[in-house]
């Protein structure tokens, strides 16, 4: 971990949710909710058949709600107000598994550059609650969405996300 950044990171969370620090994601992809649930935290997704976002798995502070409104927003144009919700797999003491929404992915599927670069644009105009993102660090991370997409399409699988704290 970069010290400096995490701890930017975990510093507006602190302030801006209410004390709650330290919230971190991986996004994978499972046959289904029954495989996903079994995704404890000592077990890597692959393990059970499945796939991981980004080269080894990726842990991130990108809340799914965060990459849902980027995607629908950004590409689909759909209003943040009509974003659908997140569907909950396992809620445990220690952890959480969320569903993302299919329409979070299938549009990455099947554009291009451009795009990418303009959904990019966009969602870095939109302030969320860290404030605007560089519209380059958002257009890297849409890519890595959209070779996720990719995989997931391939491989017949559905986007989920580990939550912990």
């Amino acid at each position: 971990m970069r010290e400096g950044t995490d701890r930017g990171e975990t510093g507006q969370s602190e302030i801006r949710s209410g004390g709650r620090v330290g919230v971190t994601y991986k996004y994978f992809g499972a046959q289904n909710g029954a495989t996903a649930a079994r995704v404890p935290l000592s077990m890597r997704p692959e393990e059970l058949g499945g796939d991981e976002l980004g080269m080894g798995g990726m842990f991130t502070r990108i809340k799914p709600e965060t990459v849902s409104a980027m995607v629908l927003t950004g590409i689909e144009g759909i209003p943040l107000h009509r974003v659908p919700p997140l569907e909950l797999v396992v809620l445990h003491p220690d952890y959480a598994v969320v569903k993302l929404p299919m329409t979070v992915v299938d549009p990455l599927r099947g554009i291009g550059e451009e795009s990418v670069g303009a959904a990019a644009f966009i969602w870095s105009t939109v302030p969320d609650r860290g404030g605007p993102s560089d519209a380059f660090n958002v257009y890297q991370l849409l890519h890595e969405w959209q070779d996720f997409s990719h995989r997931l399409h391939e491989a017949g699988h559905q986007p989920y996300c580990l939550v912990w704290p």
